[in-house]
């Protein structure tokens, strides 16, 4: 796998923050970096709110939501369990 070069500009504080930072993940600055990037980006498209259909897609999910809903077994029992705190 190839790689490359990603500069990013930070002031003398944000660089000292980070190389503490990486010192006590003892690792280097850069794969710090990297690594709480890829983190910090994973998140944001798992946070996403927004769901895309084709339209080609469009008539079998409305077909899936009006379809009636299958019982769920394990489900039913577990709502019928008390809380761990009732017992």
């Amino acid at each position: 796998m190839s790689t490359t070069t990603l500069s990013v500009r930070v002031n003398d504080d944000e660089r000292s923050l980070l190389e503490i930072a990486a010192q006590h993940a003892h690792t280097t600055l850069s794969e710090f970096i990297r690594r709480k990037a890829l983190e910090a980006a994973e998140l944001e498209l798992m946070e996403q709110r927004v769901v895309e259909i084709p339209n080609e897609m469009w008539e079998q999910f409305e077909a899936w939501l009006d379809a009636p809903a299958k019982t769920n077994h394990a489900l039913k029992r577990l709502a019928t369990m008390n809380s761990v705190w009732e017992r």
